[in-house]
């Protein structure tokens, strides 16, 4: 519970203070008290104004406070409100309060476990008996809103919108207010990165008035995945995630779920649903007419309040579920996403200075979805406190005005699913002798989802293969059947162009998320019944992953950037949980050189080669400004000559080549979009296995393709290719979207390169990519100890 405020009076005069001298008087005798009716109740406690504990209003000029003080804030309003109740859910990655304020009418407040358990049963309906007594939880119920904020701590406005918000719920009168506790319950997840609102306001905080005021912290705002947090809704990879879908999601299943974010400063004020095409097409479509509608009614709001800049479909789409869990959970998912300043320093914005072309909308030209445009000017953390809030105040008050349609159609969705897709497999079997790490991770990420899986009690043959009791069934047939199809199908990314026979319009994000490719678990579709007796649902078992290195560990340093990489921190990630020792080394380390004094192995993660070699700007205070520079290139290739072994994954390759004049060449140098496309896909990946580093992997796997080089060895006496693409372009797609993939056709992937008495090795892709792609794991463990 929150703690209690505490009021410190002001001391009485002195003179109040002097004892009195005796009274020689006897006292009167005391009135009688007062009748009940005639007692003054106890006055009800202030609610505390956000100044008088973060000292300054939401919106104030270079204003940001730490997560401590947040919790402070929100602590002393659930004391002081009766409309607002607090929870601590858990402990985030580095130790902080992971919290959640639940809001809404005190009656409502009293009856949380009744109107959960009505939520629960209209989620999955196969409990209700007759038509009737859905109707009944239908009109019984509460809309129930999940907002989430700051995931992405650099989106400042998310720090402090949720205080502004809770403070109007807390303490208006009105009747939209009074409409909006009574018809809905709300949870509002004040940040779902609380570690990251410390680093970003700290460092903020700390360059106030310098050069680097403004500017990104010189590290990942999330220890171990840094923007990528907002990718992580089906894999679960993150604590912070697993307590939201644990605690929230799964428990209350909320109908709307609002995700708060900022985007770049130089399009549209805000964009709103409608999201752009394609949209993964197992979503259930009453889903996205409630994702168009919402979105529309708040964009409408907001422009009646005389807000300009407004785009709606636009900028993002729809299609990947790493952003998206509630769209297969029966809710909608309204993304706003505002402009950003310099943090929570004001930026100016000359009209001619926004975008002249942007995803979907010209920021500077009057459109059907973009029908006011902003003239330009200073915009400010002010400007981004108040669009946020409007927002979701605006969000909520559709909510509670349309509570039966969301329960409704909540229940609709529900029962469709339920019910089964008649064009969808009747099942997925998954056979039970397979990796045991890779399929605990597979069937713990179904579970964690609420997907029910169950096995077959006796052997069966399925496709002509026969498959034995223990198999793991999942029947299509459930509830949240859409989060099990579309994460174990594979993925057919639409072609799209930004015009006829043009360049490819880029995905907001990856093209392709099917787990038993990346982990290496076989999954085969059932299209009819299968003629088998079932167990009841099954809890998986966990399956911890066993240490990589027991005797002879190799001295591991991984680079880890100022300019900050994401794979650097999914590196981390992955070493961490499978118990891999590794050292970060920073630019000063590398460019003091002696590496192979301390070190076997150095692991340049995935970044590009001006980010690696220039590092962060001038504008930053030491020792952050720079790179590796070619201090750095030449103590790198100083530890290979005396032996070393250097591992450069994905673009961080294009350096190794360039800083080591090694003899290999990327055949994508240089090559536009039109040439050559893969925005995040999964490709068929060729081993040779008589090297050490493909030892004990099948001669076929999977790669990871985003943004990769293609290489071409130059010289096959210093170079040997690893794994290669299929030499015929038609294979070398599994999952996702690739154009022109006769370009990559035959190419290497993998290549390892002996130079000096050391080696560099050369990954054309992400063998760790996001924490999924466990399947090419042994890639990269094999790396860091096989020898030339």
């Amino acid at each position: 519970m929150a703690l209690a405020a505490v009021t410190l009076a002001a001391g009485a005069p002195l003179h109040a203070q002097q004892p009195r001298p005796k009274s020689t008087r006897r006292p009167a005798t005391p009135p009688p008290p007062p009748p009940a009716a005639a007692r003054k109740a106890p006055a009800p406690p202030v609610i505390p104004t956000p100044r008088s504990v973060l000292g300054f209003d939401p919106g104030d000029d270079r204003k940001l406070v730490e997560w401590p003080v947040l919790v402070r804030y929100f602590e002393a309003l659930a004391k002081a409100s009766d409309r607002v109740d607090l929870r601590e859910l858990g402990k985030t990655t580095l130790g902080a309060p992971f919290i959640a304020l639940v809001i809404s009418s005190p009656a409502n407040l009293k009856r949380l476990d009744y109107y959960r358990l009505n939520n629960a049963s209209l989620a999955d309906p196969r409990g209700f008996r007759t038509a009737r007594a859905a109707r009944e939880a239908v009109h019984n119920g509460k809309t129930i809103v999940l907002i989430t904020s700051s995931i992405h701590s650099t989106e400042v406005g998310g720090h402090l919108t949720p205080v502004a918000l809770a403070y109007r719920l807390a303490t208006d009168t009105s009747a939209e207010t009074r409409e909006i506790l009574d018809n809905v319950i709300l949870w509002l997840v004040p940040s779902q990165n609380p570690d990251g609102v410390t680093i970003v306001a700290k460092w903020y905080n700390r360059t106030l008035g310098t050069a680097a005021e403004g500017t990104s912290p010189p590290e990942l705002y999330h220890y171990y995945t840094g923007h990528d947090n907002n990718r992580d809704w089906y894999a679960f990879t993150q604590v912070e995630t697993r307590l939201t879908v644990d605690s929230l999601y799964n428990v209350w299943h909320p109908q709307i779920v609002h995700d708060i974010h900022q985007m770049g400063s130089e399009g549209a004020r805000l964009f709103l649903p409608p999201y752009l095409d394609p949209v993964e097409p197992n979503i259930d479509p009453l889903l996205i007419d409630g994702v168009n509608a919402l979105g529309s009614d708040m964009a409408w709001e907001l422009a009646s309040q005389g807000k300009t800049g407004i785009s709606i479909n636009s900028t993002y789409d729809a299609w990947t579920p790493a952003r998206a869990y509630q769209h297969y959970h029966g809710a909608v998912r309204i993304l706003s996403e505002t402009a950003s300043a310099d943090l929570a320093s004001p930026v100016d914005i000359p009209f001619d200075r926004l975008e002249a072309r942007s995803r979907g909308y010209n920021p500077r030209e009057r459109s059907w979805n973009f029908t006011n445009p902003w003239r330009g000017g200073r915009w400010t953390i002010r400007d981004i406190v108040s669009y946020q809030t409007e927002g979701a105040y605006a969000l909520l008050v559709h909510a509670a005005k349309q509570r039966e349609r969301w329960l409704s159609s909540f229940l609709t969705v529900e029962q469709r699913a339920a019910r089964g897709w008649r064009e969808w497999p009747y099942a997925y079997v998954i056979p039970a002798r397979q990796d045991s790490v890779a399929l605990s991770a597979l069937l713990g990420i179904l579970r964690r989802g609420g997907v029910e899986i169950r096995t077959a009690l006796q052997s069966f043959t399925l496709q002509g293969q026969r498959h034995s009791a223990g198999s793991y069934v999942i029947v299509m047939r459930q509830p949240y059947a859409s989060f099990a199809k579309t994460l174990l199908e594979v993925q057919h990314y639409p072609d799209r162009r930004l015009y006829p026979g043009g360049p490819p319009e880029r995905p907001y994000d990856v093209t392709a998320h099917t787990l038993p490719l990346l982990m290496g678990v076989t999954a085969i579709a059932a299209n009819d019944s299968l003629r088998v007796p079932l167990s009841g649902t099954i809890t998986p078992r966990v399956v911890t992953p066993p240490p990589r290195f027991v005797a002879d560990t190799p001295r591991i340093g991984l680079y880890r950037s100022y300019d900050a990489a994401i794979d650097e921190g999914w590196t981390r990630w992955v070493f961490d949980n499978w118990k891999v020792p590794y050292t970060s080394i920073v630019d000063s380390t590398v460019r003091a050189g002696k590496l192979k004094d301390r070190f076997d192995v150095i692991i340049l993660p995935d970044q590009s080669p001006r980010d690696i070699l220039d590092g962060l700007p001038a504008r930053y205070p030491a020792p952050y400004a720079g790179g590796l520079g070619s201090e750095g290139s030449d103590a790198l290739r100083q530890f290979v000559d005396a032996g070393g072994t250097l591992i450069a994954l994905n673009d961080a390759s294009r350096f190794a080549i360039q800083a080591l004049l090694l003899p290999v060449r990327n055949v994508l140098e240089a090559g536009s979009d039109e040439d050559f496309y893969a925005p995040g896909s999964i490709f068929r990946l060729q081993l040779d296995t008589t090297q050490a580093i493909a030892r004990g992997l099948p001669r076929e796997t999977i790669g990871w393709f985003q943004g990769s080089p293609a290489f071409e060895v130059l010289d096959s006496t210093a170079a040997r290719v690893v794994g290669r693409w299929p030499q015929d372009p038609d294979k070398v797609l599994l999952s996702g979207w690739v154009l022109h993939p006769e370009r990559v056709a035959g190419k290497a992937a993998i290549v390892e390169v002996q130079e000096g008495t050391g080696r560099v090795i050369l990954f054309g892709m992400r063998p760790q990519y996001r924490g999924q792609s466990i399947v090419t794991y042994p890639l990269l463990f094999n790396s860091l100890r096989a020898e030339w």
